[in-house]
């Protein structure tokens, strides 16, 4: 489980988070969303101990972070957009990423034929279309095996084929007891995978539980429309 506290980050004058308070559960996926700039990106980076919170803490399975980073190995990220070296083929970006993980074997052959990119190998980076850039990063996400899984917009670039095969992986991790965090700007996707919603405006958290419950309270059967809402109410009350 990962425990979110009181977290706050400012950058010069600008708070992007404002005391975030959350818990990502084992077994689930929780989906962070909410409109551009109210700090989805900001959060991640925090857990991925790429940015330091100026305040709160985040634990991961009872321990604190604190800045170590013994804790990212046990996590696979798949970033929106993912810079590799544009002069290195797919396999030796891989083979380099192994090397530095201490890994001989190949845990990436059954995830090159899933996601169609085992004839690929020998192209540069710079060759590849985005949707291959994306698929090499789900490959990458996944082939250690970690037990924590951060999706940030992942099945943009994706053909629907390859799109719908990522969330039947995605099913099958969260059933493997896999923690899983998911952002996305396709509701229709956070609608299908996701079991929790932390939905953030203006850095604060605006609703956190399931997304039955969300549902439910906003009396609305699509995502969609329970987030128009919550955006409306929003808009009523400044």
């Amino acid at each position: 489980m990962i425990k979110i506290s009181n977290i706050i980050k400012k950058y010069n004058k600008l708070e992007v988070l404002k005391g975030v308070d959350a818990e990502i559960s084992k077994g689930k996926v929780t989906a962070i969303v909410g409109p551009n700039g109210s700090g989805k990106t900001t959060l991640l980076k925090i857990i991925l101990g790429l940015v330091k919170a100026d305040f709160g803490t985040i634990e991961i399975d009872g321990t604190k972070i604190n800045g170590d980073y013994e804790y990212r190995k046990d996590i696979g990220y798949m970033p929106q957009i993912a810079r590799y070296p544009e002069n290195l083929t797919v396999y030796e970006v891989l083979s380099m990423i192994k090397d530095l993980r201490n890994r001989k074997d190949k845990p990436e052959n059954k995830l090159l034929k899933d996601f169609e990119l085992s004839g690929e190998l020998t192209k540069p980076i710079r060759t590849l279309s985005g949707g291959n850039r994306q698929k090499l990063s789900a490959v990458i996400s996944l082939m250690f095996d970690p037990g924590i899984l951060i999706f940030d917009e992942p099945t943009a670039g994706l053909d629907p084929v390859i799109s719908s095969h990522f969330k039947e992986i995605v099913i099958a991790e969260k059933n493997n007891g896999k923690t899983i965090i998911l952002t996305s700007h396709i509701m229709s996707e956070v609608e299908e995978l996701a079991d929790e919603i932390i939905f953030l405006l203006d850095g604060k958290v605006y609703y956190k539980g399931s997304l039955n419950n969300l549902l439910l309270e906003r009396g609305e059967a699509r995502l969609e429309k329970a987030v128009a809402k919550i955006l409306q109410e929003r808009t009523f009350w400044n």
